[in-house]
């Protein structure tokens, strides 16, 4: 009976079982409800374990009694059995449908898993998407949705795919190291230990194992076929992958760019590689006096000339950006090129704002010929290279990062035109970039020429000697497949066996047919080509990994990256501990002081020397005219007194004296007066100017001197008085002068007063020079025990023998007779002195001066009561006062011209000048050479170098933080 019952319940299970399930989340737990059912009828041998197809997990192993079965009686039973089979049947079911949703659960999890990270890639997404769920339903989405029985009819049959990865993986399996070349060129590691100098596929040992497989298992043409199916099969996966970054580059271009469409354009941050190029910007202007150099990575391209060094960077710059020549050299300086990616291939120099649009044939073209003459000017005395660095960055889609340095070629001969010492200066410049421990080092050897004559190999191992940051490239390969006679050749360079130097990889290369108006994308082609059907890879003489210009790109980045992030937290440490050195020494020196740069001080003098400027609109109007007047009297008053007022006062009454005065004064006014008060005024302008300049006002800073007189200097010189001043001012002064009415007491004795003070002044000096002519007199000669000159002693007797004439006829005229310059050089003769006649007039010249200065202040005397006498015309008066009159109008004169010169200082030369200041200082601003040749000292330079080390370390630091974060 109860064998019956196992059978009916056998029999049940089974058609539960084997109805067709109506998705595969149903037939899994129909699966599992039948293994339940069996284990509890028939346990399992200890060592079998059970595991499920979905999960993989191993499911726990059943443990069952052994159940001892007494015979029973038979009871009619059958209703109440029916029921406890019926709920044991739905407590099965229940628990199946548990144990299967926590096993999908499981499943999902290590899927999700699987997956990898993508939110440092959430900012590609706009953000409106991320708002969807605000806008959106999803609860009403869900519903609409079909439910799990209809998504399960559109699953795909997983036995089926199965039995499909099966047979898949047959196929493969013979073909593995197909597979490995394909992936090596992508997955490329430098190994720089022992005697391995390629680039080796992370997947070597699979390689290696599989290779001997196969080379035992086919024949040399089946290794030739499938090395030219290995061929077809990178080109195929290679162009594929240009497509992808074709799209990948053209996608970010759009997000990239502005969109009116209402996508949000997100603040992107200055990129990774920028940060870089800062810092290496500002160590090439920093001097290193503290003995921090600059360490930090850059890759040197160096190589012979016309070895296709601007070929090759050209190349991974994807644009014709560089001049060239016909065998000529054209780089003539380093150019540091920053390569990073962009939505726009462009390029841009560092002291400009320029962009350059690479596209175009015209921006290349003008990029060239800038580029061109940069290095031109750069190029000084006579020399043929410089080592001033240009600083150029290119910006693109799919550009890889990276610092570059073009050197020039090195060269074995000089040629005519060239200076004396060029190839020691390219020498010297290849080196000093080249000794940096961390530059990576981009050996470029032509191809096409026998190796022997190299001339960089040897430069290169001087340099690397252990070829641990070395590259090496071989240019124009396929000129050199076409001339060398044995291709084994070209294997030895690419494998490091040729030339006494080592390298950390090898990359062989073709830059074009040698036409200079061939694009990028034609040379790309033709090198695709060229190494497609070239028989050196065919033979196995070239890895795929070792050829063309984009590995090398990818090879090149990829080295430099490793060794930025190797090197650049100790470059940061030793400028941190300059920094300290020199705020140590800035606090010791200068305790009270701010640590101002020189721009800072420049800024500071400029303050200070714009309002010494504006000091000169706040001179009184008084102090101008008497500065002026007195300035003009001193510089004419030799004119008025020699040529017009003794001339005047030798006739013979008071209508010739006027008359002769009044013809002089005009004379005098149309030709040179004008043009002497102009000149009063600027030298008067310019001597305010530079006592405001030099003025100390509190605590003198004499580093701002040297600065402060280049400016006045400069401004002076650029200064310029209006020329229609003289027009303006001849007309007031004529008309000043013509004017003879002395309205006053008052101002008659201001015009006896100057007159008198003219002549008093006058007699001085006249007295001063015949004292140097003659000689001490006898009390002098006693007193002091000086004695005369024999030239003194004669002059001092010929001056007696005149004063006695002059005794005996005082209204003698002016000038000497014949006869009486012979009377008395025989008087004198007589005495037994020699005397020339030309030493008479020239002594009598200075004795008559005197006697009428002295004669003319007798009269002005005479004339302080003269001003009745005046008023009459001197009618019924011996008394004639026209030599005051004509002080007066001299006085008259210079108090007008003053005036008016006053004005025009105020009202337009103190503003003009302050505007060439102002210029001045804004083009002093611009030159840095003119502000470190006039802002000099140790405290200048101290303050500059903390200030460079200070930002050198904190673009570091910020450099380093965005490295951390990209890692």
């Amino acid at each position: 009976m109860l064998r019956a019952a196992r059978i009916v319940y056998r029999g049940t299970i089974n058609k539960r079982v084997v109805k067709e399930a109506k998705s595969p989340l149903q037939n899994l737990h129909a699966h599992r409800n039948q293994l339940s059912r069996v284990n509890l009828l028939r346990p399992l041998p200890g060592s079998v374990r059970c595991y499920s197809s979905f999960s993989r997990l191993p499911l726990r192993r059943s443990r069952l009694l052994t159940v001892y079965l007494a015979p029973q009686t038979h009871r009619n039973f059958w209703v109440g059995r029916l029921a406890a089979r019926l709920l044991k049947l739905r407590y099965l079911l229940l628990g199946s449908a548990v144990g299967g949703g926590y096993t999908a659960k499981k499943t999902y999890d290590q899927w999700k898993e699987m997956f990898p990270d993508l939110s440092q890639y959430k900012w590609i997404v706009p953000d409106f998407v991320w708002e969807l769920d605000e806008h959106i339903n999803f609860d009403k989405l869900s519903k609409a949705l079909p439910d799990s029985e209809d998504l399960a009819k559109l699953l795909p049959d997983f036995e089926k795919l199965g039995e499909s990865f099966s047979l898949l993986k047959g196929w493969l399996t013979s073909g593995h190291n197909l597979v490995s070349e394909v992936i090596g060129p992508s997955d490329l590691l430098l190994l720089g230990s022992g005697d391995e100098t390629a680039f080796k596929a992370t997947d070597s040992q699979g390689f290696e194992s599989s290779d001997k497989q196969y080379k035992k298992a086919t024949d040399k043409e089946k290794v030739d076929q499938l090395q030219e199916e290995l061929l077809q099969t990178q080109l195929k996966y290679q162009r594929i992958l240009e497509r992808l970054e074709k799209e990948n580059k053209d996608l970010r271009k759009l997000l990239l760019q502005k969109d009116d469409k209402g996508i949000h354009q997100r603040k992107l941050k200055k990129s990774l590689i920028d940060m870089y190029s800062e810092v290496l910007d500002i160590l090439s202007d920093y001097d290193a006096n503290y003995n921090t150099q600059d360490h930090l990575p850059r890759v040197v391209v160096v190589g012979d000339q016309s070895a296709g060094k601007t070929s090759v960077l050209e190349m991974i710059a994807q644009a014709r950006i560089f001049p060239r020549g016909s065998g000529e050299m054209m780089t003539r300086s380093p150019v540091k090129v920053t390569l990073s990616e962009g939505p726009h291939h462009v390029a841009m120099f560092k002291d400009s704002s320029r962009e350059f649009d690479l596209t175009k044939e015209s921006d290349l073209a003008a990029l060239r010929d800038e580029i061109e003459v940069r290095m031109r000017k750069s190029v000084k005395n006579g020399q043929t290279v410089s080592p001033e660095t240009i600083s150029l960055s290119v910006k693109g889609p799919g550009i890889q990062r990276m610092v570059l340095v073009d050197l020039p070629g090195v060269i074995n001969t000089m040629t005519s035109g060239m200076a004396p010492d060029t190839k020691e200066t390219i020498f010297s410049i290849s080196k000093a970039y080249m000794q940096n421990p961390n530059a990576i080092i981009l050996c470029i050897q032509d191809g096409s020429v026998d190796a022997e004559r190299s001339i960089v190999t040897d430069l290169v191992s001087q340099m690397d000697p252990q070829g641990r940051r070395t590259i090496f490239v071989l240019t124009k390969v396929d000129l050199a497949e076409k001339n060398v006679a044995s291709p084994n050749r070209i294997q030895q360079i690419i494998e490091g066996k040729l030339f006494p130097m080592k390298a950390l990889g090898y990359f062989a290369v073709v830059t074009g047919k040698g036409n200079s108006n061939e694009s990028i994308d034609s040379i790309k082609d033709y090198e695709e080509e060229f190494f497609q059907g070239s028989s050196l890879l065919k033979k196995g003489m070239l890895k795929a990994h070792q050829v063309t210009t984009k590995n090398l790109s990818l090879a090149v980045s990829d080295c430099f990256w490793k060794m930025v992030r190797a090197s650049v937290e100790q470059q940061a440490d030793a400028f941190k501990a300059t920094r300290f050195n020199l705020e140590t020494e800035w606090k010791n020196n200068y305790p009270r002081l701010r640590e101002l740069d020189r721009n800072e001080l420049f800024e500071k003098a400029k303050n200070e020397i714009l309002d010494e400027v504006i000091s000169l609109t706040q001179v009184t109007p008084k102090h101008w005219e008497e500065i002026l007047q007195k300035t003009l009297w001193e510089r004419v008053s030799t004119h008025v007194i020699e040529n017009i007022y003794l001339p005047a006062a030798q006739t013979m009454n008071s209508g010739t004296f006027n008359t002769t005065v009044d013809i002089k004064l005009k004379q005098w006014t149309d030709k040179q007066l004008p043009n002497k008060a102009v000149e009063v005024a600027w030298e008067t302008l310019q001597k305010e100017f530079s006592r405001f300049m030099t003025e100390q006002k509190g605590k003198h800073d004499d580093i701002f001197d040297k600065l402060k007189e280049a400016v006045k200097e400069e401004s002076i010189k650029r200064h310029k008085w209006n020329e229609q001043a003289e027009d303006s001012l001849r007309v007031i002064q004529h008309n000043a002068l013509e004017d003879r009415s002395i309205s006053d007491k008052q101002q008659w004795d201001a015009a006896i007063h100057f007159m008198e003070d003219t002549l008093q002044s006058r007699l001085k000096d006249t007295e001063s020079v015949i004292r140097d002519m003659v000689g001490p007199d006898w009390r002098e000669r006693w007193f002091s025990w000086t004695y005369r000159t024999p030239e003194q002693h004669i002059r001092s007797e010929t001056k007696n023998e005149l004063v006695k004439m002059l005794r005996v006829n005082e209204d003698h005229p002016a000038y000497l007779a014949s006869d009486e310059v012979t009377t008395v050089r025989k008087n004198l003769e007589a005495r037994g002195v020699e005397v020339d006649p030309v030493l008479i007039k020239d002594t009598w010249h200075q004795v008559y001066r005197k006697h009428f200065l002295k004669t003319a202040l007798g009269h002005c005397n005479l004339c302080r009561r003269g001003f009745y006498y005046y008023q009459r015309h001197f009618v019924d008066s011996e008394l004639e006062c026209n030599d005051v009159v004509l002080f007066w109008r001299i006085q008259r004169m210079l108090g007008i011209t003053a005036n008016t010169l006053r004005q025009q200082l105020t009202n337009s030369e103190v503003r003009r000048l302050e505007k060439n200041v102002k210029e001045v200082l804004e083009d002093f601003a611009e030159d840095n050479g003119k502000k470190i040749n006039l802002l000099t000292g140790k405290r200048v330079q101290l303050a500059e170098d903390l200030k460079k080390v200070r930002e050198i370390q904190e673009k570091l630091e910020a450099f380093i933080e965005a490295l951390h974060q990209e890692k």
